[in-house]
């Protein structure tokens, strides 16, 4: 799984097979450039979120459609992640690391070259591949050039840039699209790249981790990739050809239910399975998993018709929608280094019940929205829910790690990751359907049960419209808050599956005491 590779045969001491710690200016460039690369990465999934209306814009796309461009990229990730530690360990960490980051840079500029949908898909999936290794490698890589009393600091770096990058995407992802075209969003990727392959070069040329040979589970692989990808077409194609009555769709969900149920079956009986599903006896890690699949799904969802609403429906630009999407990093960047303190303290179920049924409360102030919502409204809950988010995480990863034995500990926390993934993914495209589906049918009825229509009609032709251009305006109006209606719906049901996973950690036994948060990493 994705954490074999980010476990040091060394024990992070850095000093197997002849590498030593870094030391001084050295050490600290090093860190830097490896965080960088955890941050272009963890930027990459928030920063098209805005830039979805651009895209479909520019190539002639519904914006459901474009949603794709999201959600290609997190399928591949989750594919990709339960093959890092076996890539780290087959070829070595350095090697993978360095050929992982210069095909996200090919794939990047691709991206951006691509004309079609179709194309811009397939290069999302090509830079998820190549990017999915990369966070748990930067991990890997840092704990070895870190000497030992150093590595926490080395661990708080890393940790940040996951806590910014989603503060940084929406804002340059808005500001580009609007000032230059969305396809920037994609070749900014190139030059950093470029600097932080060099410098790792540079730098860390006696980093690399010892190789051997280990088997690999090319069934499992083979299994994983098709279930996947058949589920995830499904949920993506399902509202352009009316779900189940296409012919299209029923065949990819007859394939991704009996590829999946294969799939289990295998890996429960494989030696070496590509994702050990034996860690679920554990009934802290199954409960933990549960938990922060449906909160996570959930949550990323939210973040992707947000600023779809805002700029289809409320006259935002990209760039105002990214603002008011950047709050949610704010407060999550002051209360993480609270939570260690706080699970000493405290029942981290408790912390986690907490932080999601909170999230849950920023979810249910959205239901109350409608058009003439003002800004400071909309990013009031963007605030709130970013203390949510950072007292989730680490109590849901420690209480997985506490309850599974120690040399399962890497597999499940791939196989977390690669659920956490996966669900953001599969929400995105199920939750825009829904949200799609339901400010259609809200226009409808209010279309339906229209007063005073000709009055408004007739106010608007004295005014100097036409009669056509009057019903054009009635029906912008209509629409508008149609969609606003889907939308507070979407956000009403979002609290409820919030709720819902709040609930499910109280499943899990109390975690052991020894289990230190840093675990979670």
């Amino acid at each position: 799984m994705a954490s074999a590779a980010a476990a040091p045969a060394d024990g992070g001491n850095g000093k197997a097979n002849g590498a030593k710690p870094l030391t001084g200016v050295r050490l600290a460039l090093a860190g830097f450039v490896l965080a960088m690369a955890n941050f272009i990465v963890v930027l990459d999934t928030t920063i098209a979120n805005v830039s979805v209306p651009h895209i479909s814009g520019g190539l002639a796309v519904s914006v459901t459609s474009g949603t794709w461009v999201i959600t290609s990229y997190a399928v591949a990730e989750a594919i990709c992640v339960p093959l890092t530690g076996w890539l780290a360990q087959r070829f070595g960490t350095l090697r993978v690391f360095l050929l992982s980051l210069a095909g996200f840079g090919v794939f990047s500029a691709l991206c951006g070259l691509s004309g079609t949908l179709s194309a811009l898909v397939v290069f999302r999936l090509g830079q998820g591949f190549c990017g999915g290794p990369l966070m748990p490698l930067t991990q890997t890589l840092m704990m070895r050039i870190f000497p030992k009393e150093a590595q926490p600091k080395a661990m708080a770096m890393w940790a940040m840039t996951v806590v910014t990058a989603p503060i940084a995407g929406p804002i340059l992802g808005g500001y580009i699209s609007d000032n230059w075209s969305w396809e920037w969003i994609f070749f900014i990727n190139v030059p950093i790249v470029v600097l932080i392959f060099f410098g790792v070069l540079a730098l860390l040329r006696d980093a690399e981790t010892p190789t051997r040979k280990v088997p690999i589970d090319r069934i499992g692989l083979l299994l994983l990739v098709i279930w996947v990808g058949a589920f995830q077409m499904m949920l993506d194609l399902g509202r352009d050809e009316d779900w189940f009555n296409s012919t299209r769709i029923v065949v990819m969900a007859c394939v991704a239910a009996v590829f999946f149920a294969v799939f289990v079956i295998w890996e429960l009986t494989e030696k070496h399975p590509v994702v050990d599903l034996s860690v679920f006896r554990h009934r802290g890690f199954s409960a933990s998993t549960a938990s922060l699949t449906i909160a996570f799904g959930t949550y990323f969802a939210s973040i992707v018709i947000l600023p779809q609403w805002l700029q289809l429906s409320m006259g935002y630009t990209a760039t105002m929608a990214g603002h008011a999407m950047a709050f949610s990093g704010v407060l999550a960047l002051i209360v993480s280094p609270l939570v260690p303190g706080m699970m000493k303290k405290l029942d981290p179920r408790l912390i986690v019940f907490m932080g999601i049924s909170w999230l849950g409360v920023c979810s249910l102030m959205r239901a109350g929205w409608s058009t003439d919502v003002t800004f400071a409204t909309v990013i009031l809950p963007q605030l709130l829910q970013g203390a949510g988010m950072a007292m989730m995480i680490v109590p849901l990863t420690t209480i997985g790690l506490a309850s599974v034995d120690p040399e399962e500990t890497a597999s499940a926390a791939g196989i977390s990751n690669f659920g956490r993934t996966l669900a953001g993914a599969v929400a995105t495209a199920l939750v825009t359907t829904m949200w799609h589906d339901a400010s259609r049918e809200k226009t409808a009825i209010l279309a339906g049960n229209l007063n005073g229509a000709q009055a408004v009609s007739d106010t608007l032709q004295n005014q100097g419209f036409s009669a056509e251009q009057a019903r054009s305006v009635i029906s912008q109006l209509v629409e508008a808050q149609g969609m606003a209606l889907g939308t507070t719906e979407i956000f009403a049901l979002s609290g409820v599956a919030l709720f819902a996973a709040a609930m499910t950690i109280w499943l899990a036994p109390r975690p052991a005491k020894d289990v230190k948060a840093a675990s979670g990493h």
